[in-house]
């Protein structure tokens, strides 16, 4: 016990945890809309938005993380001149590096999310849409009011577990410097190797602590949530 409040004194692992935090939320947000999105295009009448969804989900679920996280840094930023905050500012490199991490976990994750929603799509009776349509409803109506309230019950539970992931895949930032858990445990471990156990131990935990209520979270709203069929 006393290895592990010597860590937590010399080492700042709340802030830390903190940065994880405001990445998985960010992140969450953001790739929840884009998912939505891509969801409708994979469902949408129009072939080149159907295959045009298709085709994002299947390079970004099949790209390995780190390399768009690393892209966004080396490709969008160093290469293109990409600036998403004020260059002025004497945190800019801290601030523009959190927020392409933001980018890179967003446009990854928001392939799953349309997955997941494209399939409490699929749960939804057809029947239900066609009765839409046949009171002149039109598609993007048909979803907005029939068929997308239905399919976000339905896709409670992998929209949670896709949210786990996320909070897990955030420490993939630390390949372009975003101060988070994995960037501190790096310099835990350089500096106090014999504490190599307690540094993993205090860590996962952690993780756990992040993780554990959201998959209770999700299961019990899934759960009162279902669509009685």
């Amino acid at each position: 016990m006393g290895q592990i409040n010597e860590l937590l004194s010399k080492y700042d692992v709340l802030g830390a945890f903190w940065v994880t935090i405001k990445l998985t939320l960010l992140s969450a947000l953001f790739a929840l809309i884009l998912g939505t999105v891509v969801a409708v295009m994979r469902v949408c009448p129009i072939s080149v938005l159907r295959r045009t969804g298709a085709a994002y989900v299947t390079v970004l679920r099949n790209t390995p993380l780190t390399l768009i996280i690393v892209f966004c840094n080396l490709g969008l930023f160093v290469t293109l001149g990409l600036k998403l905050a004020d260059a002025q500012s004497h945190t800019f490199i801290a601030d523009n590096n959190f927020r392409l991490a933001v980018l890179g976990l967003s446009v990854y994750h928001a392939s799953f999310v349309a997955e997941a929603i494209r399939s409490g799509i699929n749960t939804v009776p057809t029947g239900q849409a066609e009765a839409a349509r046949s009171i002149g409803l039109g598609f993007m109506q048909t979803l907005r009011f029939v068929v997308l309230p239905q399919a976000f019950r339905g896709a409670i539970a992998p929209l949670g577990n896709t949210f786990i992931a996320l909070t897990k895949n955030t420490t993939v930032a630390v390949a372009i410097g975003v101060p988070e858990v994995s960037y501190l445990m790096r310099g835990m471990i350089e500096f106090n190797s014999s504490l190599l156990f307690f540094i993993f131990l205090l860590l996962s935990f952690g993780f756990v602590v992040l993780t554990l209520p959201v998959g209770v979270a999700f299961t019990g709203l899934s759960r009162r949530l279902a669509v009685r069929r």
